[in-house]
């Protein structure tokens, strides 16, 4: 049986209905809200929080392949729990940041929980991705409401990744052999900047957007009351602030492991223009 944890969220739903394509069985989605969820047929709701790891009691029965993702602080005590249960692999999802910004401390939080999987003993796979073309969400409501993007570092391009890139690798790790032991880091086919990001979600909507760049430190004070200040600063420096060569590469990793080319940030905005908009 295969867990999949982050089960309504991008990456979780879409791994959920390739497993389901592929006709994989019997398949389990970790969900806060059994009630709520909405999976594929055949797929089992179970009720558990990341967050809680002592929630977690029994998810794991049954299960040999664990899909977990970070950003709640308690994965090492959850690889400890998937350990003792018997699970078998763990195909993780944890940031390119390990690689290219180590000293940023949710770089260092995800290591942690890199380390931990690789001295567990469990066969693991780590999958790093770069920044998802979902984070311009954030951008939903001005777009609605005034027809415009406020954004820092305009023309900075990143290799921003389509979600459903990083499913359809973990589907691939999860069904093929020969990917033990191997760290992934992924990114989209091109590099596409904030400017170009609202011309595409413009082009999606069939709306003109005004795009307006803002400084570092007014995108800052926009970001704290949500993020933090330290959070904040960090993801700045990751948007244009501090960019590397290493952040900066397209790498082909998605279509080496899945045969496909990368999902472009234009296919993700036309599958998104609902949230921005569109009739």
């Amino acid at each position: 049986m295969i867990l999949v944890t982050g089960a309504t969220g991008n990456i979780g739903s879409a791994l959920l209905e390739g497993l389901h394509r592929d006709g994989v069985r019997p398949v389990r989605g970790l969900t806060r809200d059994t009630a709520r969820a909405d999976f594929p047929d055949g797929v089992e709701a179970v009720r558990g929080d990341l967050s809680r790891p002592a929630s977690l009691s029994g998810v794991f029965s049954g299960v040999e392949d664990l899909f977990l993702v970070t950003g709640v602080c308690t994965e090492a005590a959850v690889v400890r729990a998937a350990r003792q249960a018997g699970v078998r692999r763990v195909v993780l999802v944890s940031s390119i940041t390990v690689r290219t910004h180590p000293h940023l401390p949710a770089a260092q939080e995800n290591l942690a929980v890199e380390t931990s999987l690789r001295a567990s003993g469990m066969e693991w796979t780590i999958l790093r991705p770069t920044q998802f073309a979902s984070n311009t969400l954030l951008w939903s409501r001005s777009v609605r409401d005034r027809a415009a993007v406020h954004a820092p570092y305009a023309d900075t391009g990143l290799p921003t990744i389509h979600p459903a890139d990083i499913a359809d690798v973990a589907r691939a790790v999860l069904r093929e052999p020969g990917h033990a032991g191997r760290i992934y880091e992924l990114t989209g086919p091109e590099r596409i900047s904030a400017r170009q990001q609202t011309a595409a979600v413009a082009k999606a909507i069939g709306r003109e957007l005004a795009f307006h760049e803002i400084g570092r430190e007014e995108a800052h004070q926009q970001m704290t009351p949500h993020l933090g200040a330290q959070t904040a600063a960090a993801v700045l420096d990751l948007l244009g602030g501090d960019v590397n060569d290493e952040l900066l590469e397209v790498r082909d990793t998605v279509e080496r492991i899945t045969g496909t080319p990368g999902r472009t940030f234009q296919q993700w905005a036309a599958e998104n223009a609902a949230a921005f908009g569109a009739g």
